[in-house]
């Protein structure tokens, strides 16, 4: 939490609870600043009267963060919500005025007919086909109002800058080639090139000689001793790769120029040192892009790639396939006598390619022809006042950028010698580029600010060192905004050692447009150095405002000197048409001149964008005739034409309209005591687009040595200090262990590649804080709620829209049987009575054990005598009255059919109780003991092994077995004949209790009366055409619900014969259920979601050792279930077994909940299950709109079956209680004869209202009695016909009223948002959310290593943000396992909710998004 959402309380600390270890148990807190006073300014006895402007940022840092309680937070401003427009072409001015259409006044008298005729004729019939599709976020999102005290920018428009114009130099060689030839033939003794081992010495100069030599034998060999086939492998124009590394710039610089004279085109690339580099894929699709088959290297670095068995070099992931030839003298064949490379004049045909990695990560190849390296070359000769034979130290990678312009390819036009300072040796001794400046005299030496910093750290140890031969020291990243204080620190160093101010030049490159800007050496007499301190807040609106340096956010930049000569530069707008900006305006510098870049290779598309640019006037007049190259760089001329650069667009990350630089925000994460927790130079810092925005991500490589205390502390100071800095929020602030993020080819951070990691959740931080709070502004506003609409109003409101009233019944039961059966099966005893004398020997149940054979059986005489014995067992050893409460703890099997058959011949109420797990007595048992004693029960029938369980010294640590009711074992009882048989005085008597634990934890017995218990039996019947000759298979729960009903009721009902198949033997046989379907040619067979689950996942790669099983008798598969169907599930299921012959149409749902067990099922006739697609955001809103498959925010919703005979549901208002239109979303009302007639009792909620099962409506039909479900849905008149003939009406179920979200003033269903989650990373097993104090939770199953943990935290948060327009504000992420599932493989939420808030889930991480 930051503190602008804080009351700051005098003298108190602040606690920051962010992510913690919660295995460590050690809470993290990190401390706001409390000190006050400013920040003291150390200096150095050395530095006495110098300004060390090294430190001024991180003082700037120290006083923000000190001055940080003080400043009060400004409120953000109020925000209308308005539509985005991505340009001025597409913006549509709001009709303020609706009558001043046609050029008519407001007060005239024209027929309003006719206006609102010509209103009608202004807008189009039907949207246009593109925006059914169109993602209309911008109706919903809270849009950033341009702030009207926004800096704007005040100068006039710029003109075009003219440098100086190239020089004529006598003698100056038609082309490279040409410079070479004339060396090497020349002066063949002069030195080119010093290469340096890792100690420092000298081991290979390289003379003009040998290079022009070394050439020519490689491009012979290139073209004439290379064949495939008898054919020349290469052929003028082709691109070859060359791969070198960075200790050998002298094979490097042979294989250049060996290239440019066999004609080829070379493409330097770095070295691939294992077959997962970062970015190296992207490596391998521009050398696939540019048609490259043969690679350059040395025998030493060819040894070192990694091989495949063959011993062949490995194909790199995405490379093409490479022929790799070493150039080493001994593999070159010495040219022909006759035998003449073509030294030809510089023309416009590619000469190399240099490749650049975009912000996004892909790799582009850019490139130069000869033209134009010879015209830079000149450029740069006359620029940097190069002479013949000067002596240049280069630290740079010579392979690219400046490295290779000087290093390379300008030292060969001048015949300079160049000493290469490899990245190995600068890592042992930072020192050693200022040695051999100083050993060899060098009077210019090429360097970056690291460089720089590095020798600082260093030059304690060395007294004796002189630069003051240095006449230009040029910094190539001049540009970045901490090279100023590297320049400053470093010349307060050195100056004291000959090194003068004036030769520190920095320059500003970019890969497109090459050297753009490069401050003059003193001797050619340029301008004084400028400095600019300039106001952030302006730069973030793209304003350049001076401001003091006593300010905190300001941002100090030094001049990168002036335009090249020959060059014509202009700084354009970034986005949209290069519209010139204007003087005090920041923009991208544009660039006219013949020593640019090309193209890039193969992209027509972007190379017009960024190489043909024509920057127009504001009044849209082209400034020149001339293309201009962008070239990524953001700056603005200041004062004598000198040129400022502020930032780059690759590092550009545009926060709710106003613009930041990924550079700025590094520099000031460092400032923070830099470097103690963190390690310099490995901070990437970029955005990621969350809900149409960019957000800030930094990541840090943390120090191992830095606790966790430490870590969270500094995260903390981070946050503030960038939140005062720049006025900006970090959305999510990561830190990595050591070595871990991806590295570019010479040390620095791969962005584009962390990103990735970032996106895909393979970082593993080991410290996350996620802050979307304050960053994400931009949030729909919450639904204002409004005033009460009566259901009156509702009614006619949807009679006027042409709506129906969403009611539904299923068939007539009185149309479909006769009666007089119904009443002679009243009563379940008399109907197995009757069964046991007609038909006694016919099989009513068959149960299986885990091998697939029969356990037991039961026929109608077996089952009689069984439950005979049961009652006389109850009546003369338990002394039981009639209306006595009897608990079966039984597991499944005929035992417990039997003794519940034995309980209503008694006359006493059977309570079935699933048994206690033996392994987890501890959470199992105190269930069953709540159950007996909410349900009053006198005595428990169990079997012995069971009884002895529940007054086992195990079940006493557990609950107290004293108080047990009488408990009677059924396992050997005495074979008496009962005297008589109970019947109920009334079918409206107590036939049996129904208790179940709710999703929400609510332990709650419904009552079921005999007229009840048959009138379900009897729908059940007449749905699935259930009669003695049927099977059907039951792999069900029997203990509540559906399940106890098809278990142990329906097969004494209506005579078919039960396949009995317990979901617990499926552990240890996962085909056991689908084996008996197959082995017993089912045609209606019921499971449970987590059946189908057990299944779908443990056969899933099982389907071909399946083969003996086929599922083509399978007419109705029937999901047995009170929640929303799970499509995903029930489609993975139909599609893993088609091959196994199951229907594609068999699969569907079922419905009920506590006040009736069946409402909806799906049964052998009528229409098959539809399904709808529906806008989540209107459901939000309790509003059904229909969308098409795939449209955004689209939700696919399975109908639940259909509609049991007997039963009528219409859809209520939960608040009102009104009937509602097929447009609402309401909770769903049920009449019907088999509704439960109340609670027996509530356990944990006694005050739930009696009116769940009396509910009448406030308006239309208020006599009809109905129960209310507690589940939100919706009805839809479907185009198919059901049996009557009559059009379908489909129930959709949308989720349990218990458990929805109110959050932001919408419902959420938080299967929604669960299914979001556990789609954003592989090893997200299982979620669950719930609310804590207006906070969403989001709890995640880890299936895979812990370090993954963390990945999870920002991924979470993005997705729900996008997909839900929600903050999630706590993530825990634990073990599988852990989220609580019911029997029927419902999520327990609630009591997960409660296991959270007790500190009871053991989580690997919990995350605090505060």
């Amino acid at each position: 939490m930051l503190a602008r959402y804080i009351p700051l309380i005098q003298g108190k600390r602040l606690h920051l609870n962010f992510t913690f270890c919660a295995k460590s148990v050690k809470m993290c807190n990190g401390k706001v600043l409390t000190s006050r006073e400013r920040y003291k300014r150390e200096r150095g006895a050395s530095l006495k009267g110098k300004r060390q402007l090294y430190y001024v940022h991180t003082e700037a840092v120290q006083a923000a963060l000190a001055k940080y309680k003080e400043r009060k937070m400004p409120m953000p401003s109020k925000r209308r919500s308005v539509l985005v427009h991505s340009s001025v072409e597409t913006y549509t001015p709001p009709v303020i005025n609706l009558f001043c259409l046609a050029g008519v006044p407001v007060n005239s008298r024209v027929s309003s007919k006719i206006q609102q005729l010509l209103n009608t004729l202004k807008r189009p019939k039907r949207p246009p086909l593109k925006e059914f599709f169109v993602d209309d976020f911008e109706e919903l999102l809270e849009v950033q109002q341009p702030d009207p005290n926004q800096p704007k920018p005040e100068g006039n428009q710029m003109n075009v800058l003219k440098g100086e114009p190239l020089g004529v130099v006598t003698n100056w060689p038609p082309s490279l080639l040409s410079a070479l030839q004339r060396w090497g033939t020349t002066q063949p003794k002069a030195p080119c090139l010093t290469a340096l081992d890792t100690t420092g010495k000298a081991i290979y100069t390289l003379t003009y000689g040998k290079l022009w030599s070394r050439s020519l034998k490689l491009a012979y060999t290139l073209l004439n001793k290379l064949t495939t086939k008898s054919e020349p492998l290469l052929k003028p124009g082709d691109r070859v790769a060359l791969v070198f590394p960075n200790s050998d710039p002298v094979m490097f610089m042979v294989a250049f120029y060996g290239c440019l004279l066999a004609e080829l085109i070379p493409v330097p690339i770095e070295v691939p040192l294992t077959r997962k580099d970062a970015g190296s894929q992207q490596i391998g699709f521009l050398l696939g892009s540019c048609g490259v088959t043969l690679a350059l290297t040395t025998d030493a670095c060819q040894k070192g790639l990694p091989k495949a068995q063959t011993g062949e070099v490995v194909t790199f992931k995405g490379w093409p396939r490479l022929i790799w030839f070493v150039i080493d003298g001994k593999h070159l064949a010495k040219p022909t006598k006759d035998w003449h490379p073509q030294v030809r004049d510089a023309s416009a045909e590619i000469a190399y390619i240099e490749y650049k990695t975009s912000k996004e990560g892909s790799t582009v190849g850019i490139t130069i022809s000869h033209a134009s390296m010879l015209a830079h070359c000149h450029a740069l000769t006359q620029a940097c006042g190069y002479s013949e034979a000067e002596t240049l130290t280069n630290v740079l990678d010579f392979k690219r950028d400046a490295g290779l312009w000087h290093g390379v390819l300008t030292s060969v036009m001048n015949r300079m010698h160049v000493i290469s300072i490899p990245y190995a040796l600068m890592k042992v001794n930072p020192l050693s580029w200022i040695q051999k400046v100083c050993s060899y005299k060098a009077r210019v030496a090429v360097v970056k600010s690291r460089d720089m910093h590095w020798s600082l750290l260093a030059q304690r140890d060395q007294r004796d060192v002189s630069l003051s031969s240095l006449r230009m020291l040029i910094v190539a990243d001049g540009a970045n905004p901490w090279s100023i204080s590297s320049c400053d620190a470093f010349l307060n160093v050195f100056q004291s050692r000959g090194l003068r101010p004036e030769v520190i030049c920095p320059c500003a490159s970019s890969s497109e447009a090459l050297t753009v800007a490069i401050r003059r050496p003193p001797e050619l007499g340029g301008p004084p150095p400028g400095k600019a301190v300039l106001s952030m807040n302006c730069l973030s609106f793209g304003v350049i405002r001076v401001d003091t340096e006593e300010k905190l956010s300001v941002l100090t930049v030094q001049d990168v000197g002036q335009i090249m000569p020959g060059a014509n530069v202009c700084v354009v707008k970034v986005d949209g048409t290069p519209y010139l900006c204007k003087a005090d305006e920041v923009g991208e510098i544009c660039v006219n001149s013949g020593a640019t870049g090309m193209a890039y290779f193969g992209l027509l598309g972007i190379t017009k964008n960024v190489f043909e640019a024509i920057p127009v006037t504001a009044a849209g007049v082209p400034v020149s005739d001339q293309p201009f190259t962008r070239t990524g760089l953001l700056g603005f001329v200041g004062p004598d034409y000198l040129v400022f650069v502020v930032g780059k667009l690759d590092g550009l990350m545009t926060v709710s309209g106003r613009r930041h630089n990924a550079d700025d925000v590094v520099a000031t994460a460092l400032a923070v005591e830099p470097m103690k927790f963190v390690y310099r130079g490995r901070i990437a810092v970029f955005s990621v687009t969350v809900l149409h925005d960019d957000r800030i991500v930094l990541v840090a490589e943390q120090r191992p040595d830095a606790s966790e205390e430490d870590s969270f502390q500094w995260m903390s100071r981070v946050l503030q200090a960038i939140d005062s800095i720049h006025q900006v929020g970090v959305y999510c602030l990561a830190l990595v262990p050591a070595n871990t993020l991806p590295k570019a080819p010479l040390g620095g951070i791969h962005i584009s590649e962390t990103k990735q990691r970032f996106l895909e959740g393979a970082l593993h931080p080991c410290n996350v804080l996620m802050c979307p709070h304050t960053c994400v502004t931009n949030l729909p506003k919450p639904r204002q709620k409004q005033p009460d609409v009566g259901p009156a109003s509702m009614i006619v409101g949807n009679l006027v829209a042409g709506k129906r009233i969403a009611q539904a019944s299923g068939r007539d039961v009185t149309q479909l049987e006769d009666n007089d059966q119904a009443r002679k099966f009243l009563y379940l005893a008399d109907v197995l009575q009757w069964r046991a004398q007609t038909t006694p020997d016919h099989p009513l149940f068959l149960l299986l054990n885990s091998k697939g054979t029969v356990a037991s059986t039961a026929s109608c005489i077996q089952l009689h005598k069984r439950a005979e014995r049961v009652a006389v067992a109850l009546i003369e050893k338990g002394r039981l009255n009639v209306g006595d409460h009897v608990a079966l703890v039984y597991p499944p099997g005929v035992d417990l059919i039997a003794t519940f058959y034995g309980c209503l011949y008694a006359g006493c109420i059977p309570i079935t109780v699933r048994p206690p797990h033996p392994q987890n007595l501890a959470t199992t048992l105190p269930t069953v003991k709540m159950i007996v004693e909410v349900s009053k029960s006198a005595c428990i029938l169990t079997t012995q092994a069971i009884m002895k369980l529940l007054k086992s010294k195990e079940a006493a640590t557990a609950v107290d077995i004293k108080t047990w009711p009488t408990i009677l074992d059924t396992d050997d009882m005495p074979k008496k004949k009962l005297a008589s048989i109970f019947r109920p005085t009334s079918p409206d008597m107590l036939a049996y209790l129904d208790f179940s634990v709710s999703t929400t934890g609510i332990l709650a017995g419904v009552k079921m009366s005999h007229a009840a218990t048959s009138a379900l039996c009897r729908s059940i019947k007449l749905q699935c055409e259930l009669y003695p000759s049927r099977q059907i298979a039951i792999c069900l729960d029997p203990y509540c619900g559906l399940g106890f009903a098809l278990w142990c009721l329906c097969s004494v009902y209506s005579g078919h014969q039960s396949i009995l198949v317990p979901p617990l033997e499926l552990e240890s046989n996962v085909s056991l259920w689908l084996s008996a379907v197959s082995q017993y040619k089912v045609r209606v067979t019921f499971c449970s979601y987590s059946v189908m689950e057990m299944c779908t996942k443990g056969l899933g790669t099982q389907t071909d050792n399946l083969r003996v099983i086929n599922l083509s008798c399978v007419r109705t598969c029937m999901v047995v279930a009170e929640e929303r169907p799970r499509i995903t599930l029930t489609q993975s299921f139909s599609k893993l077994f088609k091959d196994l012959g199951l229907s594609a149409r068999a699969v569907s749902t079922t419905f009920g909940c506590r006040v009736n067990v069946a409402i909806c099922l799906q049964g052998t006739a009528g229409p098959d299950p539809t399904t709808v697609y529906v806008d989540m955001r209107a459901l939000r809103h309790d509003r059904v709109r229909l969308v098409e498959r795939g449209s955004p925010h689209s939700l696919p919703l399975m109908e639940s079956g259909k509609i049991l005979p007997g039963v009528k549901v219409i859809i209520a208002h939960t608040e009102t209680k009104g009937p509602l239109g097929d447009s609402h979303l309401g909770e769903i009302w049920v009449s019907s004869p088999h509704n439960a007639t109340g609670y027996y009792t509530v356990y944990g909620e006694e005050a739930l209202h009696a009116d769940h099962f009396t509910a009448r409506l406030s308006f239309g039909d208020t006599q009809t009695v109905w129960a209310r479900t507690g589940y939100l849905g919706f009805l839809r008149r479907t185009e198919l016909t059901d049996a009557s003939g009559e059009r379908h009406d489909a129930l959709y179920v949308v989720g349990s009223l218990d458990e929805t979200l109110e959050l932001r003033g919408m419902r959420y269903h938080p299967i929604d948002i669960e299914t979001s989650v556990i789609r954003a990373h592989k090893s997200i097993a299982e979620c669950a959310v719930f609310t804590w104090t207006n906070l969403l939770v989001v709890v995640v199953e880890l299936e895979g290593s812990e370090q993954e943990a963390l990945d999870l935290v920002a991924l979470v948060t993005n997705v729900v943000l996008e997909e839900h327009y929600l903050i999630v504000g706590v993530v825990v992420i634990v073990d599988p396992g852990v989220i609580p599932i019911n029997s029927r493989g419902e999520k327990q939420r609630m009591h997960l909710r409660d296991g959270f808030l007790a500190d009871q889930l053991d989580p690997i991480y919990v995350a605090y998004n505060m």
